[in-house]
């Protein structure tokens, strides 16, 4: 078969689900239940390229209104690369996200192929393991008991863009938890963890201040006791770093943080870890 076998389309629930058990097989440790979310935030924003109907590689192009887009999950099965058809994928998915400023996070051996796509780079995340347990601080709430509202300001204070519909369904993970620090009725951080393939993810953690962020740190990681632990946390965030590593937590892989419309000035000295490498 040629490349012009080659079909791209949309997602369905059980193309999602198979395109997590790619990512899963690269090593990427997909969270256990993040299609829903995943479809939440853009139904559209997930395309599956076939071979004769045999499904051959995918990509997330998540669009978060009309500014901004994130791209995410571009796999190609290993036994169809090297054809051109990983290049169609791309080329459609950045079709659908055109006009916006476009962010990824890719393995840094990719960084020259993502310039030649006009991504410039911003920062480096950094994926760091350690093991949950320890005691849970006071200090913090059930991010349940704060209105909705406030949480989702505080995530596009941080975020850079709102994303309500899919933040409705992350902060709800099941088998997860997401906890919240209040002063003065206002939200100075709030925090998720969730169960992945291996371990637990904390993500996103957003802080006002290092001393919010260890309380939201210490308290996620206290509902896990014994299990395996990770937070991507950017480079550029000093504090971040010293939180992991004071955690007993050690760098296992790194990642480019990319725009094509330039570095959109997020506030990442009071991001302490990344949502999710695939959507932002």
């Amino acid at each position: 078969m040629g490349s012009s076998d080659f079909v791209i389309r949309a997602m369905a629930p059980a193309d999602l689900a198979l395109a997590i058990e790619w990512a899963a097989g690269e090593g990427w440790n997909p969270g256990l239940d993040d299609a829903e979310a995943f479809l939440t935030a853009d139904p559209g924003g997930f395309l599956i390229g076939e071979l004769g109907g045999e499904p051959a590689g995918g990509i997330s192009v998540v669009a978060y209104g009309q500014a901004f887009g994130f791209l995410g999950l571009y796999i190609i099965r290993p036994e169809f690369r090297g054809r051109g058809y990983g290049i169609k994928l791309w080329q459609a998915g950045m079709k659908r996200l055109a006009g916006r400023n476009v962010g990824l996070d890719g393995v840094a051996a990719q960084q020259a192929n993502y310039r030649r796509s006009g991504f410039q780079y911003a920062y480096a995340n950094a994926r760091f393991e350690g093991v949950g347990g320890g005691s849970a601080p006071g200090g913090t709430i059930e991010l349940a008991d704060v209105p909705f509202e406030r949480v989702s300001a505080c995530d596009a204070r941080h975020f850079g863009v709102p994303r309500e519909a899919f933040l409705r369904t992350w902060i709800k993970r099941p088998g997860g938890r997401a906890l919240g620090v209040v002063e003065e009725k206002h939200l100075r951080g709030y925090g998720v963890i969730r169960p992945c393939r291996v371990g637990h993810k904390i993500g996103p953690l957003f802080a006002d201040t290092p001393e919010v962020a260890e309380r939201l740190f210490t308290g996620l990681a206290a509902s896990v006791p014994g299990d395996p632990l990770f937070l991507d946390v950017p480079r550029s965030n000093g504090a971040a770093v010293a939180l992991a590593e004071r955690h007993g937590m050690a760098p296992v892989f790194e990642t480019a943080r990319m725009y094509t419309g330039g570095d959109p000035g997020l506030p990442v000295e009071c991001v302490y870890g990344v949502t999710t490498f695939e959507l932002g």
